[in-house]
């Protein structure tokens, strides 16, 4: 073998019985060093006790021990050389690497098949007989052939290491428990093996239900990236389709306003060459007057006096100085086509909210009613998608969710993050409130309908007034009552946006909002008013008219 890299050199690792690097090294009294199993044997078929070195007597009974030392110096030479044999090799064996040889065979090493903690020695099968023969080696502990044999042996008893301290976790052997562990806790090494390999089973679980989870949340990021490109691609469609509609709408207004005022330059130019006519019919005139004035015999002072009413007369023509030409389009028509342009964008915009609601249909839920939190004299349906007030209280379980004074219920389904968005029908009702509130509001005293105190709310009031329940309160004016309600919730964004479904048409918008916690559908159907305020509040399924959406909802 090739010298080591350490500081001894394999000739200073080497028993001198056996030849080769120490396996379990022993040191005599002399100062000596063997591999135990060699110098038991020798002293097996000695008949006296003697140093195979220096020949020294011996006395016949002492203790011999692993030199821990040496044989961590042995242990280290081995991996060197057996790196170095494995990294020369073209194709090294796995297996051949991971061999554990006889330590009894003296000339070919064979393969162990046992290693016994008792003798710190590995057998192969023909050196293991004795073990399988004789009574006192029966009691020996066999283990399966191992390479660093003495991390199986206690260094301080030369015994095997077979329970384990759990106050110390670490493994010990039986005469251990006896003195430093006393009065530790120990268990046999088996027993505490299964623990651990049963905890070792579980963590094992655990890491690959995280890779699972993790994997999913891959998954789950992947389609939420290919919808969102979806949505994105819909969205971009429905901006170019809206901002070409506005620019139409300009350029329409823009060519009627061009063509008013080419048709006003054309009739100022009609009407300089009807003046330029009539400027030269009145020159040829007064050209030809100008003449026959001329022509007058001004010495005859009495004819002329005589005739001068008559020239006087003759001479009148028109005015020209007063006369302009209005070619320029007044501020009045200028305003005029402002006016209409403003008037065709606002419709264009009007179709805003639609496409918008059609956007946000995506994001629907299934929403049911929470028995559990209604107020006692609200009654559901049985498929908990109807509620109406019904005057009288009735007798139902204890719940710390309940509503007490205000007659109103959540819904099942809570979210804390993500969109959601549903549809409610409030038609042939008087009072009605809907909206989102969060998970901790006050549930027995009286409610105050603000996000301050977690409520984002509209409500209607006496058949006619719709208020926003900000801080403060918003009035609503809106063109028509809505019949169907659709409430929608962007938790990151901070948004909580109402729309007239049939109206296609926005309500109120709370924005910029801070959630923290759970958010639950909020229904109110207020008082019943005896049988003026009767009708339900009806959870409807939300229908997708688009068919993008449609097909969006399906890849989910």
């Amino acid at each position: 073998m090739a010298a080591c890299s350490s500081l001894l050199s394999e000739e200073e690792l080497q028993c001198s019985i056996c030849l080769d690097v120490f396996t379990n090294p022993t040191s005599t009294p002399c100062g000596h060093n063997f591999c135990m199993i060699c110098i038991k044997k020798y002293w097996d078929s000695s008949t006296r006790y003697e140093c195979p070195v220096c020949k020294t007597d011996l006395p016949q009974k002492f203790d011999l021990r692993v030199n821990t030392f040496i044989s961590g110096l042995a242990a280290e030479f081995k991996k060197s050389v057996q790196v170095k044999s494995s990294s020369s090799a073209v194709e090294p064996s796995s297996s051949q690497s991971e061999k554990v040889m006889c330590d009894t065979c003296t000339e070919e090493k064979l393969e162990a098949v046992k290693s016994c903690l008792d003798c710190g020695v590995s057998y192969c099968n023909s050196h293991l007989m004795p073990h399988k023969t004789a009574a006192k080696l029966k009691k020996h502990k066999l283990i399966d052939p191992v390479e660093n044999l003495e991390d199986y042996i206690c260094q301080k008893h030369q015994k095997p290491l077979e329970m384990f301290c759990r106050n110390d976790q670490t493994c010990v052997c039986q005469f251990c428990t006896e003195s430093d562990h006393k009065y530790h806790i120990v268990v046999p090494a088996e027993e505490e093996s299964h623990k651990k390999k049963a905890q070792l089973g579980e963590t094992i679980a655990e890491l690959q239900q995280m890779i699972q989870d993790r994997l999913q949340k891959i998954k789950e990021l992947e389609q939420s990236v290919e919808l969102n490109k979806k949505n994105t691609e819909k969205e971009k469609a429905d901006s170019m389709k809206v901002f070409r509609s506005l620019m139409s709408c300009i350029e329409r207004n823009q060519a009627e306003l061009i063509k008013v005022m080419e048709e006003k330059q054309r009739a100022a130019e009609r009407q300089a060459e009807e003046f330029i006519k009539d400027l030269k019919q009145e020159i040829t005139e007064l050209k030809r007057r100008n003449t026959e004035l001329q022509q007058i015999n001004t010495d005859d002072h009495i004819h002329f006096l005589q005739v001068y009413p008559f020239l006087h007369s003759a001479s009148s023509t028109k005015d020209w100085n007063e006369i302009r030409l209005e070619s320029r389009v007044s501020v009045k028509t200028l305003r005029e086509a402002l006016s209409k342009l403003q008037e065709s964008l606002s419709k264009e915009i009007e179709k805003l909210p639609e496409i918008d609601l059609k956007r946000i249909q995506q994001y629907a839920v299934d929403v049911t009613l929470d028995p559990d939190t209604a107020n006692s004299k609200l009654i559901l349906s049985d498929d908990e998608k109807q509620v109406t007030h019904g005057d009288k209280r009735q007798n139902l379980p204890d719940s710390q969710e309940r509503f007490i004074s205000c007659p109103c219920v959540l819904g099942k389904q809570g979210f804390s993050s993500g969109r959601f968005y549903y549809e409610v029908q409030v038609c042939g009702k008087t009072d009605w409130a809907l909206g989102v509130a969060k998970e901790s509001i006050n549930r027995t005293g009286k409610v105050i309908f603000s996000p301050r105190f977690g409520y984002w709310i509209v409500w209607l009031r006496n058949k006619t007034e719709y208020d926003a329940c900000n801080s403060p309160p918003v009035p609503l004016s809106l063109k028509q009552a809505p019949q169907k309600v659709g409430v929608f919730v962007d938790y990151e964004e901070g948004l909580v946006l109402f729309y007239d479904v049939d109206a296609r048409s926005h309500i109120y918008s709370f924005t910029d909002q801070s959630f923290k916690g759970g958010l639950y559908p909020y229904f109110c159907p207020s008082v019943n008013y005896r049988g003026t305020n009767s009708a339900p509040l009806i959870i409807t399924p939300v229908d997708h008219e688009d068919s993008f959406l449609s097909e969006v909802i399906m890849s989910r």
